[in-house]
């Protein structure tokens, strides 16, 4: 059972920057491919991007160039700094594992394990 804590979450005005973490425990965590996703209100979940065992990311076109997710296997966290953050942004963002042995994937049906997530607020 891999557990998930996400922080860093908060308010910042348009143009700005953000870094959300992602803690993991019970579980080894370099075993799994990690994703970060998000869910505006009214909207459905959707992949913001991921970052493989391997250290390969895969971004949502919404994002790239703005969002880079990295990882510290010692510390069993992932990362993701957002930065030229747009009012589009705001939402509850989630952290996600996965432990299948397949390759990094962006559907939120094929992760395992969720954290409880952490609000981003963008305001114009």
């Amino acid at each position: 059972q891999v557990r998930l804590v996400e922080s860093g979450g908060g308010l910042v005005q348009a143009g700005g920057s953000l870094i959300l973490s992602c803690e993991a425990s019970g579980g080894t965590f370099s075993n799994c491919h990690m994703g970060w996703f998000r869910q505006a209100p009214g909207k459905e979940r959707e992949f913001v991007g991921g970052i493989s065992r391997g250290g390969f990311t895969l971004y949502a076109d919404s994002v790239k160039g703005r969002f880079t997710i990295s990882r510290d296997n010692a510390r069993s966290t992932m990362y993701v700094q957002m930065s030229n953050l747009k009012p589009e942004d705001t939402a509850v963002y989630y952290c996600a594992a996965d432990r299948t042995l397949g390759g990094l994937v962006s559907r939120a049906y094929d992760y395992d394990y969720w954290g409880q997530g952490t609000q981003v607020t963008v305001s114009s």
